[in-house]
């Protein structure tokens, strides 16, 4: 009996855990965020529903490309509830990408979603890594798409998109987040303010000390707007 009660209780734990760590779960029609409350809350508190304008739930412009005149020769263009105040409860979102030629976006990290991926134009050659392996090690899955091609990437895990070809290319991506959040992976480790220890991070990295400095001295493109 009492192995059963501990493992109905470690299901529950788990079914709660999996419960609140998505976004919150809408309890009425919408909850339009206001985005200029002062109250602080997980997500954004409502706004009265007796001001609600179709303006809430809508945005234009996603035709026009995104300016990829950068080092990345990317540019990702988000629609979240920061944009669609609408989307606020509703566990979705948006962003259009531009790549030029050799155009990348590079490796990063969803924390709070997972990525559908679709390409509108050009070629794209795209991956994510797995987290660490029970043997070691992490899986690389890869994948060259053409228009029309769709392709996941699993919340929280490490990916990127690559433009191999010699003329532009678009995606549209769906993710399962009002705010999803992003972490690009070589600007936050060697880009943060501060700036993490020299000494962490040459022996994380197995580098001397030296390449370490060099690299966080460099100016490290952001090329989501």
């Amino acid at each position: 009996m009492a192995v059963k009660l501990l493992l109905i209780a470690l299901l529950s734990l788990a079914s709660c855990s999996a419960i609140l760590a998505s976004d919150p779960s809408p309890l009425q029609d919408f909850c339009v965020a206001d985005l200029h409350s002062k109250v602080f809350v997980n997500g954004f508190p409502c706004k009265n529903a007796n001001d609600v304008r179709a303006e809430d739930f809508f945005r234009s412009g996603l035709d026009r490309p995104g300016d990829t005149n950068n080092y990345l020769r990317s540019n990702v263009t988000p629609v979240n509830v920061n944009q669609i105040p609408g989307l606020n409860t509703l566990g979705i979102s948006l962003v259009r990408i531009d790549y030029g030629p050799n155009g990348l976006n590079p490796p990063h990290t969803h924390p709070r979603a997972t990525e559908v991926l679709a390409v509108l134009e050009g070629e794209l050659y795209v991956g994510f890594v797995t987290s660490n392996l029970n043997g070691g090690g992490n899986r690389l899955f890869t994948k060259n798409l053409r228009k029309g091609d769709v392709f996941v990437f699993p919340q929280g895990l490490i990916h990127f998109q690559f433009n191999r070809g010699k003329t532009n290319a678009i995606a549209f991506a769906g993710l399962s987040s009002q705010n999803p959040g992003v972490i690009t992976i070589a600007n936050a480790v060697f880009g943060s303010r501060p700036p993490i220890s020299d000494d962490v991070l040459a022996k994380a990295f197995q580098v001397d000390k030296n390449l370490v400095d060099w690299l966080q001295a460099q100016f490290w493109t952001d090329n989501n707007y």
